[in-house]
């Protein structure tokens, strides 16, 4: 019989190491050398600029693209951002502020801002309040109770604030509909807008729909978006409001394993096929397509042993630094960089030609961030590196378990 090995631990063999950027090998060395045991995420802003420029760039001018800052909140990250998106998607009171932050920062034509979108399934009313004040573009309401909360706080503030209803389909072009706690099921959506038109201090602009995730081809993402503009058009229609925005979230995914990368230049042309109504925006959310690739995240090996059979790799750091690969069960790889110096006076511990369970430092069998690799050789002393690690990171990982310093972050 087969068995069937989930993909962290399916059998591949580590990178070379020349898959890491020679200023990402210098950057991490220099830290090597100082003679702390290093634990880091080193970030290039440049690559996560240059993934916004090419998506931008493939898509019509009523598209508009949002960083979803939730996939990446280093503020080095977000200002290298700001010039080359139109807005940014927020999730909490600091993300609202980091945005509003790299957006006054940024040096954009004369006349335009930097726009925010607000997401949340909880969204406590003191973020709703600074978000009112904030006059975000729009913020997404999940539920009735949000709308009467948002009315609320708008009314009370003098102003009127622009909401988009999220919405829970039943079905896209992607997937059949999910049950979730996000947003507002499609059935029930006739009787919400009903609602929601009532209410005072409210401007309903239109409907934000996320279903889609990590999906690599280009032409059924395409006709997901033209979905969602058919629909919200189409639901507009019906309920008698006027449509200026739809929000068809991220979903845009990043290869493992040998995949074949999304085509953003093909995606381009046929997302230029579909004719919103005039006047209104279309707005895409990436998050992790920006900036996956812009990060890698390094631990230095402090122990390599063997227990029955199985030799091991023991990181300082773990999941309280980088969660993904384990809690997603995700493919991911690692190289091993070479550091020359030891200075203990013992013998250097070392595994070569074998497979490797790479481990934290966490007292807890479930700090295991890479099952069975192949690796030529590691030494205690060396550092492992994941490559593909700018999304969902350090942000992503619980830190304060055990109470050990939190990942160091380096922009180069």
């Amino acid at each position: 019989m087969t068995v069937q090995l989930p993909p962290s631990a399916a059998p591949r063999s580590s990178y070379p190491v020349d898959v890491l950027p020679a200023p990402v090998r210098d950057r991490l060395l220099e830290l090597a050398a100082a003679g702390e045991p290093v634990a880091s995420y080193v970030y290039d802003s440049e690559i996560a600029a240059l993934r916004a420029r090419e998506l931008r760039a493939a898509l019509p001018e009523w598209a508009s693209v949002y960083y979803a800052v939730k996939a990446n909140a280093y503020p080095g990250i977000v200002e290298a951002l700001a010039p080359y998106v139109e807005g940014f998607e927020v999730a909490s009171a600091a993300e609202l502020e980091l945005a509003l932050y790299a957006g006054s920062c940024a040096d954009l034509p004369a006349g335009t801002s930097v726009q925010v979108v607000a997401a949340g399934p909880a969204k406590p009313v003191s973020l709703l309040t600074s978000l009112v004040r904030a006059d975000v573009e729009a913020i997404n309401a999940e539920s009735i109770l949000e709308l009467h909360r948002i009315s609320r706080i708008a009314v009370a503030e003098g102003v009127t604030a622009r909401v988009a209803l999220r919405v829970n389909p039943a079905g896209t072009p992607l997937a059949r509909g999910v049950v979730s706690q996000f947003g507002v099921a499609e059935p029930d959506v006739p009787e919400v807008l009903c609602e929601a038109r009532a209410l005072p201090g409210i401007d309903l602009v239109g409907f934000h729909i996320h279903a889609a995730s990590g999906n690599l081809d280009a032409e059924a993402h395409a006709d997901y978006l033209r979905w969602c503009v058919e629909w919200s058009a189409a639901t507009a229609r019906a309920a008698g409001i006027e449509l200026r925005h739809v929000d068809v979230g991220g979903g845009i995914g990043v290869p493992a394993g040998g995949e074949l990368p999304f085509d953003v230049v093909r995606f381009g042309e046929l997302v230029r096929r579909t004719e919103p109504p005039a006047g209104v925006k279309v707005i895409l959310e990436p998050g992790r397509f920006l900036v996956a690739d812009c990060g890698w995240y390094a631990a230095e090996v402090t122990d390599v042993k063997t227990s029955y059979g199985v030799t091991y790799a023991v990181l300082r750091g773990g999941i309280h630094h980088f969660q993904l690969p384990i809690s997603r069960d995700a493919v991911h790889n690692v190289a091993v960089l070479p550091v020359e110096r030891w200075d203990e006076e013992c013998p250097r511990p070392v595994a070569e030609n074998t497979r490797v369970t790479v481990v934290g430092e966490l007292c807890t069998p479930e700090d295991t961030l890479l099952r069975d690799v192949l690796i030529d050789r590691v030494r205690a002393g060396d550092l492992i590196v994941f490559p593909c690690a700018g999304s969902y990171g350090w942000e992503f990982a619980p830190h304060s378990f055990l109470g050990h310093p939190v990942a160091e972050r380096y922009l180069l």
